[in-house]
C-alpha cells in the first residue's frame, strides 16, 4: 500500500469557543477522501473550569503575541491538557482500543483568543504533555503557520467537509457550522474550484450568553425562550450594521467581536428571538460572498438543536436546509473527526489550509507534532 493511500487511525479533539463540551472522535483516514468514523465521546466542560476559562478571555485578547503565556495561562493550559488526556483515554478504554493502535491524536486546544488583524491566535493546549498522559504521538498548535504565512488561521474543517462531500449529490452546496461562532464551507461540483470558507458571525455564543444570564439556563434548550418572543426589528437593523458583514473573505472572528448590549433592554424572550434572528440574518448576509447560491445546507454544531433556529434558517434561505444526521454524518462530533483528519495530513505533508478558506497564499501545512518520547518539562 503506497504512503498515499495508506491508512491511519487518529482520535481527534475539539472543544469550542461555546465550551458545552469537549468531544472525541476516532476516525480511520488516508487523508484525503476515504474518511471512516469511529467511537466518539462527549464530556461536559467541568462548570469551574468553564467559568475559568470565561474568565481569561478578555485578559487573552488583551496579549500583544500569544506566547510565551503569563503564569495564569500556563496553569489553565495545564488543567485543559490534563482533562482532555483524561477523555482520550476514556475513549480508548470504552472503545476497548490501546494507545498502539493509533497514530496520531489531533489536539486542537481551547481558543482564548483569535487575532487574524495582529496576525496571532491562541489554543491552549500543551501537545508534549497530551503525548505523555496517553501514549499517542500528537499533533497541535493547526492555526499559527497558516496565519505566519498571511492567512487568517480559520475556519480549518472546510477540506474534511470536501472528503465528506465529495461523492455526494446536490452540489453547490454548504456546510454551516453553528458553534459559538458560525461557519460556512461552500463545496462546488466535483473536480471543480476549492472550497470557499470563512466565519459568518454569533451562532451561538450569543443565544446562551443570553439564556445564561436571563434564565440561569446554558442554552436555550428547544428554543423556547425564542420561541415565545418577537424579534425587534429595529434591534436587529442595528446590529446587522457591524462592519464585519461587508467584508469579503477570507474573514474569521473571535468570540468576543459580538456582544448583545443592543439587546440589552428587551424582554427575556424578546432579546433571544433577536438574537436568533442575528444569527440567521448572519447566514443569509454570507450568500453575497460565495461563488453561488447552494443548493443546500448542511447543519453541524449545536445549532442544529435549536428547533426555531433550523426553521428560520429553512424559511431565510429558501433551500434545504438539513442537520447533518440527515446526510450521514455525525453533527456532534464532526469539528473533532476534522482535527484527527488534519493530523493525519500533518504526517503526510498535506496542506490544511488552502487560498480560498483562509486566505493563505498558497496552499499551507500546519501544525507541530510531540511524539511520545517527548516529555512536558
Amino acid at each position: 500500500m503506497s504512503d498515499a493511500n495508506q491508512l491511519h487511525k487518529a482520535i481527534g479533539l475539539m472543544s469550542g469557543t461555546s465550551m458545552d463540551a469537549v468531544d472525541a472522535a476516532i476516525v480511520t483516514t488516508d487523508g484525503y477522501s476515504h474518511v471512516e468514523a469511529g467511537p466518539s465521546l462527549a464530556v461536559p466542560y467541568p462548570r469551574a473550569l468553564r467559568d475559568r476559562v470565561a474568565g481569561e478571555l478578555a485578559g487573552a485578547m488583551a496579549l500583544s503575541a500569544p506566547r510565551p503565556l503569563p503564569q495564569n495561562l500556563l496553569e489553565l493550559e495545564r488543567e485543559i491538557t490534563l482533562m482532555q488526556a483524561d477523555v482520550v483515554n476514556q475513549l480508548m478504554s470504552e472503545a476497548n482500543m490501546s494507545a498502539s493502535e493509533f497514530d496520531v491524536i489531533g489536539f486542537h486546544g481551547q481558543t482564548v483568543a483569535h487575532r487574524p488583524d495582529q496576525g496571532w491566535t491562541l489554543q491552549l493546549g500543551d501537545g508534549s504533555l497530551m503525548a505523555a498522559e496517553t501514549g499517542v504521538d500528537v499533533v497541535n498548535d493547526f492555526r499559527s503557520a497558516d496565519m505566519t504565512a498571511g492567512g487568517e488561521g480559520a475556519p480549518l474543517a472546510p477540506l474534511y467537509h470536501l472528503a465528506l462531500a465529495h461523492d455526494m449529490s446536490g452540489h453547490p452546496l454548504a456546510v454551516l457550522n453553528l458553534g459559538g461562532i458560525g461557519n460556512v464551507t461552500w463545496i462546488g461540483p466535483n473536480d471543480g474550484p476549492d472550497p470557499v470558507a470563512f466565519d459568518t458571525g454569533p451562532a451561538n455564543a450569543l443565544i446562551d450568553e443570553w439564556a445564561l444570564e436571563k434564565i440561569g439556563e446554558p442554552f436555550d434548550h428547544n428554543g423556547a425562550l425564542a420561541k415565545a418572543g418577537t424579534v425587534n426589528e429595529a434591534v436587529l437593523k442595528t446590529m446587522l450594521t457591524n462592519a464585519y458583514f461587508d467584508r469579503k473573505p477570507p474573514k474569521s472572528l473571535d468570540r468576543l467581536d459580538f456582544s448583545a448590549e443592543a439587546a440589552a433592554e428587551l424582554s427575556n424572550a424578546d432579546g433571544a428571538a433577536t438574537l436568533v434572528a442575528f444569527t440567521v440574518e448572519s447566514v443569509a448576509r454570507a450568500l453575497e460572498h460565495l461563488p453561488e447560491p447552494p443548493k443546500q445546507w448542511i447543519v453541524v454544531g449545536g445549532g442544529r438543536r435549536n428547533p426555531v433556529l433550523m426553521g428560520e434558517l429553512a424559511r431565510r434561505l429558501g433551500v434545504r436546509v438539513i442537520a447533518a444526521e440527515e446526510a450521514g454524518w455525525r453533527g456532534d462530533t464532526l469539528e473533532a473527526e476534522a482535527f484527527a483528519y488534519l493530523a493525519v495530513r500533518n504526517l503526510k505533508g498535506l496542506p490544511l489550509s488552502v487560498p480560498t478558506t483562509t486566505g493563505v497564499s498558497k496552499p499551507m501545512t500546519g501544525g507541530t507534532l510531540h511524539k511520545t518520547s517527548t516529555r512536558a518539562a
